[in-house]
């Protein structure tokens, strides 16, 4: 620090002021500091536009994932709540013990409800899903045996715990076998477990290219203000107070950014809302495109803010270094 300022600030600290005034206008200066950073980037729209773009759309990409991902997990979750244990009675047995057996399967904890389908409906069914029931009434006897329908309790209803159960409920002396037709919902599981990893991947590769994107604006904006730089610290300027402009310029960059992508992800949500309900209504579903909520748009924004700031620090705390006067 020169003499100039050093005497200054013996003069000031003369004073007495109190610790209050002195963070009052230490958070005044910051504030004003920040504006005038703003200032400086409407200036400059056009290198400070490409940045920020960049940066939106950088983020845009792995949070389109994400939602992909969210809505995907949503779809799943409902199918594996309706995970469902298909018992095949053993032939022979009577109605008798069958209903023993439905009985006996209602009092298990793991079991929410047991319902019994007979031969003879099953025959009807098949009859009507079919379309070959005049075929099937040559039969001389029914050869669809006699079903046990269990569903299990919300805390069993994962593929791990479901099989589980079938296992126990296979040791029963009046079941044949038994079926769970989960193994998709397994799959489709891993394929969900690849995605989000993939997200993953590749948002720490877009996120770090932001970072050394914000980081070359920064260093150029730096070097286009050397001289004045130069100045300021031949006047006693400190290198926080010359820092602190650009690193508010990275946070600005962040939040604009943040607000882009947020602007761009509702875009897409819009754009793709008729296409799902298309493909619900086929389905006759009550299914509803969800996008960000208000606590992953705050992520979002500090992530982008944290990327910016990121940015800037590592090129003021490396180049304005640099700039001394006497290399002038």
């Amino acid at each position: 620090m020169s003499l100039l300022f050093k005497g200054r600030e013996t003069e000031y600290q003369r004073k007495g002021h109190s610790f209050f005034t002195r963070m009052y206008f230490g958070i005044f200066n910051f504030i004003r500091q920040g504006v005038q950073s703003l200032g400086e980037m409407w200036r400059t729209p056009g290198a400070s536009l490409m940045t920020i773009l960049v940066l939106g759309l950088s983020l845009t990409l792995p949070s389109t994932l994400y939602l992909v991902v969210k809505n995907v997990q949503k779809v799943s979750s409902g199918f594996e709540n309706a995970a469902e244990i298909s018992l095949f009675v053993k032939q022979g047995m009577n109605e008798q013990q069958t209903q023993t057996l439905v009985k006996r399967l209602a009092l298990f904890s793991e079991v929410e409800e047991v319902r019994f389908i007979s031969k003879s409906d099953a025959l009807e069914e098949f009859k009507q899903v079919s379309g070959f029931a005049n075929a099937l009434d040559y039969l001389d006897e029914n050869p669809l045996p006699d079903v046990v329908l269990v569903t299990p309790t919300e805390r069993h209803r994962s593929p791990s715990s479901a099989k589980a159960l079938l296992n126990k409920l296979q040791q029963e002396r009046e079941v044949d076998f038994g079926k769970l037709d989960i193994e998709w919902l397994e799959r489709l599981n891993a394929i969900l477990n690849l995605l989000k990893e993939s997200v993953i991947t590749i948002a720490f590769l877009l996120l770090s290219s932001v970072i050394l994107i914000i980081g070359n604006t920064i260093r150029l904006s730096i070097m286009d203000k050397r001289n004045e730089i130069q100045v300021m610290k031949l006047v006693g300027a400190t290198n926080g107070f010359i820092q602190s402009p650009f690193l508010w310029t990275g946070i600005w960059y962040g939040v604009i950014g943040g607000l882009v992508a947020l602007i761009c992800n509702l875009l897409m949500m819009w754009w793709l809302e008729s296409a799902v309900e298309k493909v619900t209504g086929i389905y006759q579903s009550n299914f509803i495109l969800q996008g960000l909520n208000a606590q992953e748009f705050l992520t979002l924004i500090a992530l982008a803010v944290i990327l910016g700031f990121s940015g800037s620090y590592l090129s003021v705390r490396r180049y304005i270094k640099e700039i001394e006067p006497d290399k002038v």
